[in-house]
């Protein structure tokens, strides 16, 4: 059972039990908001003076190699000489150097030696995947973190966290400070007890189910309370914080107790415990109820973790629930109209759903009790995998050896699983990839239309489910069956798992620890793939723009604005990973983009007949393009721009943005941002993030948007414009475009034309 309440409560006796603010006019409101954990640890961190509009710093940086590359060309840009807190570099996401020749471990070299140069942490690939180690070595209670990661979540350890994208993380590097206004905050009750066969997967798409859709918790904190935390185990709460990310909150805290400073203990950090808990009479601006008692096994089908159903109801139901998948690709591969999943096709005779492949991995599931509960699994079931394909990959290097230590490994592999290193790679694309028309299983944090790793444009198409790693395990040893836990729920015996111990020295022998021992003599090594980011010009007085894409989707993953899996190692290079902007949703925008982009490099030339091509409609909305045409090219910047209902979803990965700029795009627009972190990383690479109600707008590609006096709107911060469209036929009409008041920082990007440029000036 899940309750939401969109009105507020009060915590009382330390969020013992909860009180609607309505009950009792006569408590201090505003000092009840001051009681929330999150408003402690923020307070704390906020160097303003202002609690309402926030300038924060952190305690702890975290990046990987699927993004550091292009933060630190910003960093260096901008006069980085050291690190200001420890500074993780992790190598998780293009470890296995399958893509580019040499350019992955290119990469890491350059990290390696950006880490000695101002006094970084390198963990080596294979060691740990970003968001483990951070948890075991770096994070403490009642501190920040900001990483370039979506999935920063380690407010169960009492660290409140945040995700941002490649810009925001740099600006932390150069110490500068976090501008956010202060969020609302979410109390999340829990009461009860998960039964045995239920495991973290399925509490957090419970919760994601009744959320992300109506945007119930959209960039709010997420504060967890209540007699039902502590009858979870440090792996359980870690694996629901890390997927509250895909409620699209902002990030999350949870109470503390002797079972966090257990693990602090256990990781030989037990200093850096810190108990936290609401005072009494917190307010919480809206309220969720989850009575863990009544939580039953999940699954999310394809393609979002909201699509979240009852696993019974969907074993019971196929055809209902395969013919959903099949109907929701019709909205998902819109610009793809060749491709076809035939989810019927996975109904067998005996009416169960055959699964192709499942895996097991990374921040949300690579524990040593999730993969310790699939091995009472295999060990109770006795019959082995057979030829179904189920691969699991434990977090860190010190889970693997616990695993191995416990016979865990062993008796895994002897059934017939395989048991893999540190990587993300299933989660997002670069290992894993299965056959095409594939359905397929994954206990990660994403199933986004081929995050699995299939190429719509090559005619390819898998869909993937996220289930917890127990019903996987019960559908693997079960000949691939759809299966959930509770049909063998007497097999999950928490009392049988065996004890966790933590061995440093398996990172003490291998990690870099070069905080605080900057070596400015040290030269950073350039692969030859490695490019700076090109040449960004200021915001001109005006603007024509041509629009490049409309995607009517509700929602548009960064996934599908820019792909993961093997594009990710091009991401050393802007111009090569922009080739793949939307390749998988508009395969068409390169082009288009591309082509508006060398009318602004004919402008940039001083080549007036080609530019003058591009102005030409400008007529249509009363402009002398001949007459005036001096004027235009000094004055009227040329781009493209894409037209989203709620891009941004997902992945905090700056180049979702930051490729639609390469290409010379300028503005973006939607009814609005699917996440505070994809709005900020338009604003950082200059591209106007304008906002538009109507969720039928007109707008068709190959029209122009006009802009004129843009440049001063956004210098007097006037919230929006009057654009003129002009359309194909010439003909035109006004589009009022929303730009939301900006704060400073803001402003002062947008008209610089990036944040590059803003800090090289300043």
């Amino acid at each position: 059972m899940i309750q939401c309440v969109n009105e507020a409560y009060y915590a009382l006796d330390g969020g013992k039990s909860f009180v609607p603010a309505k009950d009792h006019p006569e408590w201090d409101r505003e000092a009840g908001r001051k009681n929330t954990i999150a408003y402690q640890i923020i307070a704390d961190h906020n160097t303003s003076g202002d609690p309402a509009n926030l300038q924060l710093k952190f305690d702890a940086i975290g990046v990987y190699d699927n993004t550091y590359v292009g933060i630190m060309q910003t960093a260096c840009a901008s006069g980085l000489k050291k690190f200001p807190v420890p500074t993780v570099f992790t190598n998780c996401h293009n470890c296995l150097c399958a893509v580019g020749g040499t350019i992955n471990s290119d990469v890491h070299k350059y990290a390696e030696t950006i880490c000695k140069k101002y006094g970084g942490i390198f963990v080596p690939p294979h060691e740990a995947v970003i968001h483990s180690y951070m948890r075991e070595m770096i994070v403490k209670g009642g501190s920040m973190a900001i990483v370039s990661d979506s999935h920063t979540r380690y407010g169960s350890q009492g660290c409140l966290a945040i995700g941002e994208g490649g810009p925001e993380v740099a600006k932390a590097m150069l110490d500068k400070t976090y501008e956010l206004k202060y969020p609302q905050v979410v109390g999340v009750y829990l009461t009860g007890t998960p039964k045995a066969w239920v495991g973290p997967m399925d509490v957090a798409l419970t919760l994601i189910g009744a959320v992300f859709k109506n945007g119930f918790v959209k960039n709010k904190v997420l504060e967890f309370v209540g007699p039902g935390v502590h009858s979870l185990s440090m792996d359980f709460r870690n694996g629901i914080d890390t997927m509250t990310t895909e409620s699209a909150c902002l990030t999350s805290i949870w109470e503390t107790d002797d079972t966090v400073r257990e693990d602090y203990r256990i990781h030989d950090r037990e200093g850096d415990y810190k108990h936290l808990a609401p005072k009494d009479k917190a307010l919480y601006d809206s309220f969720i109820h989850i009575d863990l008692d009544t939580v039953e096994p999940m699954i999310a089908l394809p393609y979002h973790p909201s699509n979240a159903f009852p696993l019974k109801e969907v074993i019971a139901n196929p055809r209902k629930y395969m013919k959903y998948v099949e109907d929701n690709a019709k909205t998902v591969f819109e610009n793809n109209t060749d491709i076809h999943p035939d989810m019927m096709s996975k109904i067998q005779k005996n009416g169960r759903i055959l699964v192709d492949q499942a895996a097991i991995a990374g921040c949300a599931a690579g524990s040593f009790e999730n993969i310790a509960y699939v091995d009472q699994v295999a060990k109770a079931e006795k019959r082995g995998l057979g030829m179904f394909p189920l691969n699991i990959y434990p977090a860190s290097q010190p889970v693997l050896t616990e695993l191995n230590r416990a016979g865990i490994s062993n008796d895994l592999m002897t059934e017939g699983v395989r048991i893999k290193t540190a990587f993300c790679g299933p989660c997002f694309g670069a290992s894993d990839c299965p056959e095409n028309n594939a359905f397929v299983l994954r206990h990660s944090t994403r199933n986004y239309p081929n995050r699995e790793g299939s190429k719509p444009n090559m005619g390819q198409v898998a869909s993937a489910a996220l289930m917890d790693s127990k019903s996987i395990a019960a559908t693997a040893f079960n000949g691939g069956y759809l299966t959930s836990a509770e049909e063998i729920k007497d097999v999950f015996q928490p009392e049988a798992l065996p004890a966790f111990t933590f061995n440093k020295k398996i990172y003490d022998n291998v990690v870099y620890n070069g905080f605080g021992k900057a070596q400015p003599d040290v030269e950073i090594v350039y692969g030859p793939f490695i490019k700076d980011w090109p040449a960004m010009e200021h915001l001109t007085d005006n603007l024509l723009l041509q629009v490049a894409s409309v995607i009517r989707d509700e929602v548009t993953t960064t996934d599908e604005l820019i792909p993961s899996g093997e594009t990710a190692s091009y991401r050393s290079n802007p111009y090569k990973i922009s080739e793949f902007t939307l390749l998988r949703k508009d395969p068409k925008y390169v082009g288009r983009a591309k082509a508006a982009q060398a009318y602004e490099k004919a402008r940039l030339a001083g080549d007036k007949k080609t530019a003058e091509a591009f102005y030409a409609p400008l007529k249509n909305a009363g402009v002398d393009v001949e007459k005036d045409l001096d004027t235009l090219m000094e004055t009227t910047g040329i781009g493209s721009v894409l037209y989203a209902k709620r891009p941004g979803d997902g992945s905090a990965r700056e180049y979702a943005a930051s490729c639609q700029k390469v290409l010379g795009g300028l503005a973006n627009i939607c009814i609005e941002y699917a996440t505070k972190r994809y709005r900020s990383n338009c604003v950082n690479w200059g591209m106007l993030p304008f906002t538009h109600p109507d969720p039928e707008v007109d707008l068709k590609v190959g029209e122009f948007l006009w802009l004129p006096n843009i440049r001063q709107v956004v210098a007097e911060n006037k919230g929006g414009i009057d654009a003129t469209v002009i359309g194909i036929d010439g003909s035109t009409r006004t589009l009022h475009l929303d730009l939301k008041i900006l704060n400073d920082t803001e402003r002062k990007t947008l008209l610089a034309g990036s944040m590059i440029n803003l800090f090289k000036e300043s």
